[in-house]
């Protein structure tokens, strides 16, 4: 499938130099499978490094950052990576491990890893997928593992969508893969996926994520970071006027669309299910990966009929370091009277932390 596209788009002619040294940012958020509908799918980007590798691009890397929390050394050897690296010799680039520099991102100043100096054409290829925080995940957000840890931390005091829309003003994406196959619609680790069995390809990560907003039931003014890098003039959220060309069939034909026309959406009755939860929540700068953690487990609890009966706000996040209260979640929250410790704690002892606080009480 991914040759197929990648030989109807005609990456090769967009490439053109030989010479340029290429880089494949894959997502690799979390040691989780693609299968769950959290990370790339190896195959694709195996498919990418087949098609170059034959049209005569020699001068590949892979670059990718875990989140805070955990190692992309785990995510390289569980997601397949080091086999991928290894079968093709294409080296694995881990921007967790690698120095940072600041660069001028249209008009605001973000620290990026220095991978970002050492390739001439980008391409990335992202998850479509549901975020506990921002709603969605796909082209402009997949930047962040770029990032080294410190700024990832710095978005989220930021705010998230402000410095998300910034970023590709200053990392320019010259080509987008999108894995559409099996992405998670509610969480960015995954773990609910909803098989679509669809590659997509595109040029402007801004159309790229209105689209990937439509198919998940959202509005573009629903992930503020898509229309904030419109406005920054990123690219375009023209999305009315957008042709859609869908390859089908084994002899591989094209069909041409407009929005609507030929359109699906993700959307489901599970897709409102952290809205539902988060009424529970005092949330102030959380990293993706706690807030991650924090979400399933209370939508586990609310199933059970537990979370109705919390009388405490569950407090989350960077915002909280030095306050004092009843109930948190996180070191940031160590000086709470219950706390559950982690940087960050895994959804499982969440669950059973907040299960036995509110059927016992804190002990």
């Amino acid at each position: 499938m991914t040759i197929r596209l990648l030989k109807s788009t005609d990456l090769a002619g967009r490439i053109g130099d030989q010479k340029l040294r290429i880089c494949i940012k894959p997502n690799l958020v979390c040691p989780t499978p693609a299968d769950f509908g959290a990370t790339t799918h190896p195959e694709i980007v195996a498919g990418i490094i087949e098609y170059l590798q034959e049209n005569g691009f020699q001068n590949l890397m892979i670059a990718e950052g875990s989140w805070v929390g955990d190692r992309t050394s785990e995510a390289y050897e569980y997601c397949g990576y080091r086999t991928l690296s290894e079968t093709y010799a294409v080296p694995f680039i881990d921007t967790q491990k690698l120095n940072s520099h600041a660069i001028d991102c249209c008009g605001m100043e973000l620290h990026v890893t220095d991978v970002v100096d050492d390739y001439d054409f980008l391409i990335n290829v992202p998850v479509l997928k549901g975020h506990c925080q921002t709603r969605m995940t796909c082209a402009l957000k997949n930047l962040k593992g770029l990032l080294p840890n410190s700024e990832k931390r710095r978005f989220h005091k930021m705010g998230l969508h402000d410095p998300i829309a910034h970023l590709s003003g200053g990392i320019h994406q010259d080509f987008i893969v999108i894995d559409h196959i099996c992405g998670d619609p509610d969480f960015e680790e995954g773990g609910n996926p909803l098989v679509k069995n669809c590659i997509m390809a595109a040029a402007d990560p801004v159309l790229t994520d209105c689209y990937a907003c439509y198919l998940l039931g959202l509005k573009p003014e629903d992930v503020p970071y898509v229309t904030e890098a419109g406005k920054l003039g990123i690219g375009s959220t023209d999305l009315a006027h957008a042709q859609i060309v869908t390859i089908t069939g084994a002899d591989g034909s094209f069909k041409t669309s407009r929005l609507g026309e030929d359109g699906e959406e993700m959307a489901r009755e599970e897709q409102n299910r952290v809205l539902e939860v988060s009424y529970a929540v005092d949330e102030v700068d959380s990293c993706s990966a706690c807030y991650g953690s924090l979400v399933p487990a209370l939508i586990r609890l609310k199933e059970e009929g537990l979370l109705d009966r919390l009388t405490d706000k569950i407090a989350i996040g960077q915002g909280q370091q030095g306050k004092t209260g009843k109930l948190g979640i996180g070191k940031c929250t160590r000086d709470f009277d219950f706390c559950v410790m982690g940087c960050p704690p895994d959804e499982e002892k969440i669950y059973r932390e907040l299960k036995r606080y509110i059927e016992h009480g804190a002990m």
